[in-house]
């Protein structure tokens, strides 16, 4: 790591995987430091972050958190940045060698981008920066010469399962999956279900969005196109099981038959201390595995029928070019407005599958069509969510029948 601890910034410090990455540095001050912290609107809890952490600034996205937040922050003598494009800002903050992107949703794609071009390398929770651009971010990465390392225990569990081996050893991917809140239920019971029992999740403590993409298993589709862009693998060669316990986290299918998993207890730690200490390891901040207490681990196939969102991601990636980007866009209206009571369960895959089939997918040559085809999406979605169907549209193009 060279001397002295890494300079890192959290990029959505005060969400989940945010506030658990602030636990790791503040553990392990002689190997980490946070230079910079970035949070969408709660001061509150960022100013708690800067008093333990003591980074050298600090961003505050949402403009009015920023105007009652500054004076109480600069009080700390950090730099306040504020209003939309400072986590940009703050992705290529001076003395930062590693950022972790920890932002929710398509708005984490430009810090994601900026960092990259920095020649940060970039510890990425942000799954949809790949979903929605996964050729524009992996080909950045690759002229910067820095590294991707995946935060997601799955996608974690699968990168240290690849460490050493030549692709040509490998045969195939499995992501596991717990199979959400809502694991063995019948398609008709969905149509009741709350968003209060939908962020529920049976082993993970994680934020609202995610939580309902897990119950959807749309995280779990997600995943699938974010590991695609990470190991180079096709839709094909990537597969998903549910195992409801939340032990192994991820298996490596060699081409001799072997299989290498990593198991691990469900703490989110444990994978964002590995992303920000790679390629060392840091020392154990989780408790030990106790693989007699957990007795029993059981596998079988996801319910695709029930929760159609992992075909849906699978039809996306195969389809390629903007489709992802319209899948994540949709997604992300469709369970805003679940969780604002306007949308029932069911109707989240019902509105990102309309929007899909009115989709006609693009080539992506560069951000702009990415950003385009967000922007149609989210249109479409909340379209679809208020009215009838209408006749299918890509963006800028004219009406057609859905392919």
């Amino acid at each position: 790591m060279g001397e002295g601890p890494m300079g890192v910034v959290i990029l959505g410090s005060t969400g989940s995987i945010g506030r658990q990455a602030v636990e790791v540095i503040a553990g392990m001050p002689e190997r980490l430091r946070a230079v910079a912290l970035g949070a969408a609107r709660d001061g509150r809890r960022l100013l708690e972050q800067v008093r333990r952490l003591r980074p050298e600034a600090v961003a505050l996205e949402d403009p009015d958190a920023g105007r009652a937040w500054r004076p109480a922050l600069e009080r700390e003598g950090v730099r306040v940045l504020v209003g939309p494009g400072s986590a940009e800002e703050l992705a290529t903050w001076p003395g930062a060698e590693r950022v972790l992107v920890a932002i929710t949703g398509a708005a984490g794609l430009r810090p994601t981008l900026a960092a990259l071009r920095a020649g940060r390398d970039v510890a990425l929770a942000n799954k949809e920066s790949l979903v929605a651009a996964g050729a524009l971010v992996t080909a950045q990465a690759a002229a910067a010469g820095v590294r991707l390392l995946p935060v997601d225990s799955e996608h974690s569990a699968l990168f240290q399962c690849l460490a050493g081996r030549s692709p040509a050893e490998v045969e195939r991917l499995i992501l596991t999956a717990s199979g959400g809140p809502f694991r063995g239920w019948r398609p008709e019971a969905l149509r009741d279900v709350t968003p209060e029992q939908a962020v529920r999740h049976p082993n993970w403590s994680m934020g609202a969005k995610i939580s309902v993409d897990c119950a959807t298993l749309m995280n779990k589709g997600l995943e699938v196109i974010e590991a695609h862009w990470l190991f180079g693998l096709p839709a094909s060669r990537i597969g998903v099981v549910v195992h409801p316990q939340s032990v192994v986290h991820g298996l490596v299918e060699l081409r001799d038959g072997a299989m290498v998993a990593v198991l691990a207890r469900p703490d989110m730690r444990q994978p964002i201390q590995y992303a920000l200490c790679y390629p060392e390891r840091g020392p154990r901040l989780v408790d030990r595995l106790d693989l007699a207490a957990v007795g029993k681990l059981t596998f079988e196939e996801p319910d695709t029928r029930t929760f159609p969102c992992l075909a849906l991601a699978y039809r996306a990636l195969e389809t390629g070019g903007t489709a992802p980007a319209v899948l994540n866009a949709a997604n992300e209206e469709a369970v805003a407005a679940f969780l604002a009571g306007r949308l029932p369960f069911p109707g989240i895959a019902e509105t990102v599958a309309a929007v899909l089939d009115r989709h006609r997918a693009r080539p992506v040559t560069g951000l702009d069509d990415v950003l385009e085809a967000d922007a149609w999406a989210r249109e479409e979605a909340r379209a679809q969510m208020a009215g009838p169907p209408r006749t299918a549209v890509g963006p800028g193009g004219a009406a057609s029948p859905p392919a």
